[in-house]
């Protein structure tokens, strides 16, 4: 007797495959089955005035479907779960929604807060925790229910929230000056590790790839402060003392982004607070190595994966341009003008291309990182944070 086993092509084809007796014959039929998407191209962008998603394609260069009824969506981000089936979106009114990528639609919502500012999934894909304003701390939800399983109360304002592996959360608090790790490794009551010194009001944090290194952004001192996660209990290291100190001092109109941050080959790549420059710093002495002068206070600093260009928007007034800077001689190699507000930059995993939304032009540019030339559009309702699918594969995102 001829074993045989099907194979589900999508909506193409079903192959019978022959075991070794039957010559390895393959007939190929027509199976009435629903189409299959694949989800390694796609990705969502935030669309803050409609409290809405665009579930895009990366490849095609193609809007797919507007998701609606996910609530403030003003300082919105997302993570993705590890198969990419899942994103989970935290809006700024506490509201945590999971959206089912493949289907084009939200599969459930809880609002956890009052006043919410970004959150995490832990490195196994079970848990997600929520960094809260109002009313303070850290709140975690099973990624499959979104059931609360654990509540970490902080009495301050929680900024800077990353995953860190082991099934941590690292996290920091504006009015404390500490930074807390929460490792849910036993058991969904976690083990707190709070580390004081950090700094006055730190606003954002960011964990490097291998999940090493913390780097908490400080808005009332004039330095930043790093932690190494690979020790017990890791010790405050202050760097880049008085960077501004002298400096004229410029009003901040928009904080920067540290999990914007670039790391290009050994060299950490970070927006300075309140001035026009982007700070080069030694990864392992936290040593600064240079600085590169732009057009205005930066927002995010971006690597392109491969670590060769630096990719920086700004904060208004000066928000309609965008800035590449050459990994190896620190300089300004191209700038353009996408238009007003520009919020955010994404890149194609391997670097290819970038999209930029451009929230007052309502849409997003995608450009050739290599000519700088732009290759195409896509219409949005006042786009902010665009978010691919290939995120899920990378620690601090």
């Amino acid at each position: 007797m001829i074993a045989r086993r099907s194979i589900l092509l999508g909506s193409a084809a079903t192959l019978t495959l022959a075991g070794a007796g039957g010559g390895g014959a393959v007939r190929a039929a027509s199976a009435a089955c629903s189409p299959v998407r694949a989800t390694g191209g796609l990705g969502l962008v935030v669309e803050r005035a409609s409290g809405s998603l665009l579930l895009v394609d990366r490849i095609a260069r193609a809007a797919l479907k507007r998701i609606t009824g996910l609530g403030d969506l003003s300082h919105a981000s997302l993570v993705y779960s590890p198969d990419e089936r899942f994103a989970y979106v935290f809006g700024r009114d506490g509201g945590l929604t999971k959206v089912d990528i493949p289907a084009g639609e939200i599969a459930a919502r809880v609002m956890q807060a009052g006043n919410s500012i970004g959150g995490a999934i832990s490195d196994d894909g079970r848990l997600i925790a929520v960094s809260n304003y109002e009313p303070g701390g850290i709140r975690v939800f099973d990624a499959d229910t979104l059931v609360q399983v654990a509540d970490i109360p902080t009495r301050s304002k929680t900024v800077g929230l990353v995953d860190a592996p082991g099934r941590r959360f690292v996290f920091s608090l504006w009015d404390a000056g500490e930074t807390w790790i929460a490792d849910f490794a036993a058991g969904m009551t976690p083990r707190l590790t709070k580390i004081s010194g950090i700094g006055n009001r730190p606003y954002d944090g960011l964990v490097t790839s291998d999940g090493r290194t913390y780097v908490a952004g400080l808005f009332g001192d004039d330095h930043l402060t790093a932690l190494d996660l690979w020790q017990e209990r890791p010790a405050p290291r202050p760097f880049l003392a008085g960077y501004a100190a002298h400096d004229e001092t410029l009003p901040v109109y928009k904080m920067p982004h540290l999990e914007g941050w670039a790391l290009a080959g050994d060299l950490f790549v970070l927006p300075a607070v309140g001035l026009h420059e982007v700070l080069w710093v030694d990864r392992r002495s936290l040593e600064e190595v240079a600085r590169t002068p732009t057009h205005g206070q930066p927002v995010f600093a971006i690597a392109r994966p491969d670590g060769r260009q630096i990719w920086v928007n700004f904060a208004h007034p000066l928000n309609d341009t965008v800035q590449v800077i050459d990994a190896i001689t620190k300089k300004v190699i191209h700038q353009f003008r996408p238009g007003p507000a520009v919020l955010h930059m994404e890149f194609a995993p391997r670097g290819a291309e970038v999209w930029i939304s451009v929230r007052d032009g309502n849409r997003i540019d995608i450009h050739d990182t290599r000519s700088f030339e732009k290759l195409g559009e896509i219409a949005a309702e006042s786009p902010s944070g665009i978010f691919f699918a290939a995120r899920a594969h990378r620690t601090g995102l």
